[in-house]
């Protein structure tokens, strides 16, 4: 059986080596169901609030469905897949899921209890796959290589990232604003990826000591100070990061950019996180993953001041997006990996989905109040509200890691 490495999870020395040809296939498949995804993500805002006249309100509660819809499914598709020891098959049923919901789509039309419910569906999917693919990838990797390996997947899966937008874009601009083509595409990309999967990556089969793994199990991982810590430390901070969908409507907004660049917004945030997530990836395996975890926060909190920059053009536009991605590359992977360092291998699908799972909520949450907020108040003053919770945040998680 793999043991998780006794060494501190936040430091772990730097090694030279290959990656397993694993944590390569997944990347693909990330890559292809990611520009799949990123269609989907660029589309919304044109097409709920500019096509359909939706209200910040509604926005932010459909939005908030997107982020939140993974977080119960995460816990069951990470106990299933350590419950079986069959992680690439439950990955697979996510993947899946998330495929056919992008030609149900265009079906629901301007429902917004239709839209809803398939947006709940596709993010099912998600959260059914997402603890089962980072497992695969932890344990098919040494201990000492994990930040390196969520790095590589990450900017792998960020490539889909700028390549999704950038199609939307493309569509848009030569066929108007009509939804058909935009997830028909997206649906050609998602299935794409589930015949890679399906195909290409290869599991690593032991036998599961199944006394060990339950749902008391699961939860029994809270007594350990560590996860207990992460876990609160993911949510509390997940509570203080919103949408990113809301960063590049308000960064339009403020920045007084024309309304037909809004699409093409996430390539920002997406190059700039695709060259930093495998180096940032090692720095992390070398200098301490929570470390460069917390640091991805503060440079959140300077994406946020960019939105108090009223009319800064392309200028406040590019620090926003950089600093943006940047935040990504520093914690999207960085936390699984700090995570993988301590929770056991007969439990670590489990482990990563209760920590996704509190951040899931709590971002859900964080959409919604500020969906509302928006609604009732100038932006600007509901961006320093934000800009001060945040900065509280960073604070409290500062003194729980002190303490512990």
């Amino acid at each position: 059986m793999y043991v998780a490495s006794t060494r501190s999870p936040g430091r772990t020395p730097k090694v030279s080596g290959r990656l397993p040809g694993t944590v390569f296939a997944l990347g693909a498949v990330s890559l292809l169901t990611d520009i799949s995804a990123e269609m989907v993500t660029a589309f919304l805002p044109v097409y709920l609030i500019y096509t359909l006249q939706m209200s910040y309100v509604q926005f932010g509660l459909l939005d908030g469905l997107y982020t939140g819809a993974t977080a119960v499914l995460r816990l069951v598709g990470g106990f299933v897949s350590d419950r079986t020891s069959r992680p690439k098959l439950v990955a697979l049923f996510g993947y899946g899921l998330s495929a056919v919901t992008k030609l149900v789509f265009p079906v629901v039309g301007a429902s917004a209890f239709g839209i809803g419910g398939v947006l709940a569906t596709d993010r099912a999917g998600k959260g059914i796959r997402t603890a089962p693919r980072d497992a695969l990838i932890s344990l098919a990797t040494p201990p000492d290589q994990l930040g390196a390996a969520f790095g590589v997947h990450r900017a792998m899966d960020t490539v889909g990232a700028l390549c999704g937008p950038l199609l939307t874009f493309l569509i848009l601009s030569q066929i108007g604003t009509a939804a058909g083509p935009v997830f028909v595409v997206s649906f050609v990309f998602a299935a794409i990826g589930v015949v890679v999967l399906l195909t290409f990556v290869r599991e690593r089969r032991s036998k599961v000591n199944r006394s060990r793994v339950s749902l008391k199990a699961g939860v029994r991982l809270l007594r350990d100070a560590r996860f207990r810590r992460a876990t609160i430390a993911a949510a509390l901070l997940g509570l203080v990061t919103i949408s990113d969908a809301f960063v590049f409507v308000v960064l339009q907004k403020v920045s007084d950019i024309p309304v037909g660049f809004l699409p093409l917004l996430p390539l920002g945030t997406a190059a700039v996180f695709l060259l930093g997530a495998a180096p940032i990836g090692r720095m992390a395996d070398r200098f301490g993953r929570w470390k460069v975890f917390f640091a991805g926060h503060v440079l959140l909190l300077v994406t946020y001041a960019m939105l108090l920059v009223p009319d800064g053009g392309f200028l406040a536009v590019g620090i926003a997006l950089a600093a943006h991605g940047l935040f990504y590359a520093c914690t999207d992977g960085v936390l699984s990996a700090y995570a993988s360092g301590f929770v056991p291998a007969d439990l670590r699908a489990t482990g990563l989905a209760t920590i996704q799972t509190g951040q899931a909520l709590t971002r859900m949450l964080s959409s919604v109040v500020f969906g509302v907020m928006l609604a009732g108040m100038a932006m600007s003053s509901v961006v320093i509200a934000l800009v001060a919770v945040l900065i509280a945040a960073l604070v409290a998680v500062a003194l729980l890691v002190r303490s512990a």
